[in-house]
């Protein structure tokens, strides 16, 4: 890895961590005000509705990816004729896909809420108001997705930074706003952000077409792009249709046997997650387009080497960020939300640990997408995820708690991992053995080593008074976490890289403080 990938990592590393402890801090503020202003039923139906919205989101990153891989491969070659006529391109195909996603939607969707979903009579126009409302705003997300892509294939991760920034408080506003106002406030809410979508998503593409040349829309149609595009989004939609199912359908499914109240302790799990998997995404996010243009340039073994690495310190960032939840959970869900529905505190933990499976992936579907050989790939790992929904559906008939689902998701994603190694190995010739020794042997053990160290203080301090217990706790397992990590899970070139990285992370903190 040069050292000019190295500090463009680091800088753009740098502002997406900017970007999230900004947001995160205002996100998790705002879903408490949300919470108690609309109350733990009117919350779970908010979801659980938007999850219906959500089923129909495989089309929305049908031509994302592909325009995200077609624009770092070109970049690569250094074509910009090649990347105003792919750009051009996708708007034109995200248009026609925002179009029959509406259309489906309002079919499918509306008698899916009318005739399958648990919703109390007096709350079906509200749920109803909502649905159209996040209909509107996934139109306006697919359309202008292309811009996104365009930001992240150029690597200009400060853009993400200050609108994000500009997106939190604008949500924040939103959230001010039902707590005063009057009438049904899910149906102002449900409103009000799909203003927001229309505000962030016209700054997103008004920066794009001022910074960068290809972001001026031309009709353009070739056919022979359209081809290349759409075989690799094609089997992409394929892929993203058995991961929205998996998602979104357990969302489905708890609904269907335990009502919205456990809806609203997922939805509260689930932002957990995404603020700490945003931390450990962030390095992937700016590693991706290093993998795709390191394979367009036909230097394999540096894109192994930005995959080995995206993996193993991906999984120790999230590991970091994850321990301290997982051993005050309750604690830091009655900080935050004044109310904990039931299950909240299961459901966050397992969903970590799946979280912790599920990162090891962003690194290898990086490696795929680069390779643009999508078709046997999805339609295997899409297949065997699509077969967890009948599965779960069994154990919930049979009488399955709420947190069986979850372990059920976590048994999968373990082995998913090697059948995503084995499909990269035909596919690409993957060094699956070097990987699975120097990267899954590593952070397991690594993390096995961290737990069997924590365990006896979490006994030992159990009685303890409550800020006591809390204190110790974290101070110990953070200790533990970051001394096992290098001692255990690093080689010392590793230790020395990191080193480096860090010291280039906090001067480019410095020169580009968003604050200023």
């Amino acid at each position: 890895m040069s050292s000019e990938n190295t500090r463009r990592i680091a800088k753009n590393t740098g502002f997406l961590y900017i970007r999230m402890l900004l947001t995160m801090g205002v996100a998790f503020y705002t879903s408490r005000v949300v919470l108690n202003a609309l109350g733990v039923e009117d919350y779970g139906i908010y979801n659980v509705v938007g999850g219906v919205v959500a089923m129909f989101s495989f089309l929305t990153g049908m031509f994302t990816s592909a325009t995200q891989r077609f624009l770092n491969y070109e970049m690569g070659l250094g074509n910009q004729k090649r990347l105003s006529e792919i750009f051009s391109m996708s708007i034109t195909l995200n248009a026609m896909i925002a179009v029959l996603i509406v259309l489906v939607s309002e079919i499918v969707g509306l008698w899916f809420i009318n005739h399958k979903l648990v919703i109390p009579d007096d709350r079906l126009t509200a749920a109803h108001w909502v649905f159209q409302f996040s209909l509107l705003a996934m139109a306006v997300t697919i359309i202008s997705t292309p811009y996104n892509a365009v930001i992240i294939a150029h690597e200009r991760m400060s853009a993400f930074a200050y609108i994000a920034v500009a997106e939190c408080l604008l949500k924040l506003g939103v959230a001010v706003v039902i707590v005063f106002c009057g009438g049904d406030k899910l149906i102002v809410y449900g409103a009000l952000l799909l203003a927001v979508a229309f505000i962030v998503r016209a700054i997103y593409s008004l920066y794009c077409r001022k910074n960068f040349e290809e972001c001026h829309y031309k009709f353009y149609w070739d056919k022979v792009l359209f081809r290349e595009m759409g075989a690799f989004a094609g089997w992409n939609m394929y892929g993203n249709f058995a991961f929205v199912m998996t998602t979104q359908g357990v969302n489905m499914l708890l609904n269907m046997f335990f009502g919205p109240a456990v809806n609203a302790s997922r939805a509260i799990a689930v932002q957990i997650q995404s603020a700490i998997m945003g931390f450990a995404t962030n390095f992937t996010m700016a590693i991706n387009p290093q993998i795709v243009q390191n394979y367009a340039q036909e230097r394999r073994e540096n894109m192994y080497r930005y995959v080995f690495w995206g993996a193993k310190f991906s999984f120790f960032l999230l590991l970091i960020l994850i321990v301290p939840v997982l051993l005050e959970t309750e604690f830091l869900l009655k900080i935050w939300l004044k109310q904990i529905p039931d299950y909240s505190i299961v459901f966050v933990r397992l969903i970590l640990i799946q979280t912790l499976l599920w990162i090891l992936h962003v690194p290898l579907h990086s490696a795929i997408h680069a390779s643009g050989k999508m078709k046997r790939y999805q339609l295997i790992t899409g297949t065997f995820s699509l077969l967890s929904i009948p599965f779960v559906y069994m154990i919930l008939r049979l009488g399955g708690t709420p947190p069986s689902v979850f372990l059920v998701y976590i048994g999968t994603y373990f082995i998913y991992i090697f059948i995503l190694l084995f499909i990269l190995k035909d596919t690409i010739n993957f060094p699956v053995k070097s990987f699975i020794s120097e990267v899954l042997l590593v952070v397991f053990v690594t993390a096995f080593f961290i737990f069997f160290l924590i365990l006896p203080v979490l006994y030992v301090t159990k009685d303890y008074p409550l800020y006591l217990r809390v204190l110790l706790r974290e101070l110990w397992g953070g200790m533990v976490c970051v001394t096992i990590i290098f001692r255990i899970g690093m080689k010392r070139e590793e230790r020395i890289k990191v080193k480096e990285y860090i010291l280039i992370f906090f001067s480019k903190f410095k020169k580009f403080n968003v604050l200023k």
